[in-house]
């Protein structure tokens, strides 16, 4: 299934969520079910056995290493194999988007903001991922607001998973080792002059693979990927020191201070000054 990686990931980073249910099902043979319709938002990751699914009319066989999400009103059908039915983890889940954005928090329930992830996936790194779902079945077994904050976080690291194994998926290993390169390079030296054919030229590509690629990896052209860079350090110079803007703005890389504060307003959404006025307020 293609993913549009940028989309996903911004997406997932904005969800909260709430566990309502994780465990580890072993079907029986010729276990099935067939025309469900999901009342909650769920995963399985299958780790043994053989099945297929029909989400919405589309079949799919499942393995191990098969991510399935389901949504809900997704007509599903399921069966598992005679002679080697399925086992698998589930988890069971419901969120809502909450996100701040230039100084403002932006608030959905799920059934305004659709979930990015359905149907059926192929995960590479199973190890990673029935390393978290173990810690999430054995967290369903405690109560406490401890163990409620635990299988959130744990929750979050397993959806993070799956987007760094989609990634790797996307992109060749030579490849991803060229593109963490430059990002290195860039958080070393954000500082100086750093021009895209000049990142290109440490990644050992052309100027247009390397963009597209950089693109496809991170979800952030090259260049948008440094300004932001820049402009958190920036905001971290705003509230730590007591430097001017014009120093700020040539300690992250702007000669020009009249492009620096434009930029940062187009990103942060209001002007260094303001910004600086505003953590200063919040801090005494």
């Amino acid at each position: 299934m293609c993913i549009k990686m940028r989309n996903l990931t911004s997406t997932l980073n904005k969800l909260t969520f709430s566990l309502m249910l994780a465990g580890y099902k072993a079907c029986p043979p010729h276990w099935s079910r067939k025309g469900k319709k999901p009342k909650h938002h769920s995963l399985w990751f299958i780790t043994k056995g053989n099945g297929e699914v029909v989400l919405n009319g589309k079949k799919d066989r499942l393995c191990p290493g098969k991510l399935i999400v389901f949504t809900p009103e997704m007509v599903c059908d399921k069966k598992v194999s005679g002679t080697n039915p399925l086992e698998f983890y589930f988890v069971r889940f419901s969120y809502a988007l909450a996100f701040e954005e230039k100084d403002r928090w932006h608030f959905k329930q799920s059934g305004d903001a659709a979930f990015p992830l359905n149907g059926v996936y192929t995960i590479n790194n199973s190890s990673a991922v029935v390393l978290l779902l173990e810690q999430l079945n054995a967290l369903s077994k405690r109560r406490g607001a401890t163990i409620s904050m635990q299988q959130k976080v744990v929750f979050q690291e397993l959806l993070l998973t799956f987007i760094e194994d989609f990634h790797s998926q996307s992109i060749s290993g030579d490849s991803k080792k060229a593109i963490e390169g430059t990002i290195e390079y860039m958080v070393n030296h954000y500082k100086n002059s750093i021009t895209l054919p000049e990142l290109a030229n440490i990644a050992g590509l052309s100027v247009s693979h390397y963009s597209r690629l950089f693109k496809k990896y991170i979800g952030l052209s090259p260049i948008d990927y440094l300004t932001h860079l820049r402009i958190d350090r920036a905001k971290e110079l705003l509230v730590l020191s007591d430097i001017r803007i014009k120093e700020v703005s040539q300690n992250v890389g702007y000669v020009d201070e009249l492009y620096f504060s434009r930029t940062f307003k187009r990103i942060v959404g209001i002007s260094p000054s303001q910004f600086c006025d505003d953590q200063k307020l919040i801090s005494q």
